[in-house]
């Protein structure tokens, strides 16, 4: 235990000298939760604006209710210059431009540059010359739709951003303090010595997954202490507390990427370019920025093997979802399985020096 103790003293006393690290590991983090979820704090749905000129019956003889309703939706700008409306369609100020012929029928003119908000216009104005149609006729429709979220009405996007920002900040720590404590105690030739000093090397492997569990832990209780300050507002769910062996088993699969790395270079500049080019594109390919349902199903299809993508959706689930044991378990077993595999390649390729 004296040994175990020393060589966590001399692990943790030289990751708080390192400012860089220290920076990387916990700071930089934090900035990108603090930031995003300071921007997307009041978001809300997307509104889309049109330019509404002359009288349109269906939107000028629509209730008060409807239309108050339609607000939040859809803002209605008025005016009588139908030419310099389509310019403003055109140069993307306005997201569309309406007007009435005297047949009756409804002209909708928008932009193709952005499909996304040209298809939520169309769909607005078509519901509402339906409704207005059906409303003509004086018979109720024969069919109605009800819709509402399957989340809490109050769900806010820091309950996305928390969990894939957390897992990366787990996975990026795990994986560099590993790597850069193999290479820099092998050039300094530490583990030489180590090697040669009657210590068992379960305890030097032991101190070095206690390290890096507690600093997981640590960034875990600094993420989750300020997501659910009030200014931003994350809500857990009754599950939380199973992100915790979740962060313990990401921790060692990322710890494993980094035994790996540090166990092939021989120096810090070619771990710290290995380890870039492998965490950096993981995260966003495993959603930990954005969310990875746009992506060509080629891509979706490696998102899948990733090891970050599985701890990301089930930190997810646990901390916001309201999941339990259904969606920990499996995640934690492969990230665990994950972890060996790449544990045992890792002791393989190990020396104790660069000679």
């Amino acid at each position: 235990m004296s040994a175990f103790r020393s060589l966590s003293r001399a692990m943790v006393l030289g990751l708080l000298r390192d400012r860089t690290a220290v920076f990387f590991t916990l700071v930089f983090p934090l900035m990108f939760l603090a930031l995003f979820g300071a921007l997307l704090r009041d978001s809300g749905p997307a509104s889309s604006t049109i330019v509404q000129i002359g009288a349109v019956d269906v939107l000028d003889d629509m209730p008060a209710d409807q239309r108050s309703a339609l607000s939040d939706a859809l803002t209605i700008i008025e005016s009588g210059d139908r030419d310099q409306a389509l310019e403003d369609v055109r140069e993307g100020d306005v997201d569309a431009a309406v007007w009435q012929d005297a047949d009756g029928r409804v002209e909708l003119r928008y932009s193709a540059a952005d499909a996304t908000v040209a298809g939520t216009v169309q769909g607005l104005m078509q519901s509402i010359v339906q409704g207005a149609n059906v409303a003509a006729t004086g018979q109720p429709p024969a069919f109605t739709l009800a819709t509402d979220q399957v989340e809490d009405n109050s769900i806010k996007p820091i309950q996305q951003l928390t969990p894939g920002l957390l897992g990366w900040a787990i996975a990026t720590g795990a994986a560099y303090m590993s790597a850069f404590t193999l290479v820099n105690w092998r050039k300094k030739r530490i583990l030489r010595r180590l090697w040669l000093a009657p210590i068992r090397p379960s305890t030097v492997i032991g101190a070095r997954v206690g390290v890096s569990l507690a600093m997981a832990f640590l960034q875990f209780a600094i993420f989750i202490g300020v997501a659910t300050i009030p200014y931003y507002g994350l809500s857990l769910s009754g599950s939380w507390w199973l992100s915790l062996p979740l962060v313990a088993c990401g921790t060692l699969a990322f710890m494993s990427i980094g035994l790996l790395i540090g166990a092939w270079a021989k120096t810090e500049e070619a771990a710290n370019g290995a380890l870039q080019i492998v965490v950096l594109p993981m995260a966003f390919l495993s959603g930990s920025f954005f969310p990875t349902d746009g992506m060509p199903s080629w891509l979706r299809a490696v998102s899948n093997v990733l090891p970050l993508k599985h701890l990301n959706e089930s930190m997810q689930d646990v901390l916001t979802r309201g999941a339990s044991y259904g969606a920990a378990l499996p995640a934690m077993a492969g990230l665990l399985v994950f972890a060996a595999v790449l544990t045992a390649v890792s002791a393989r390729l190990f020396r104790w020096d660069n000679a």
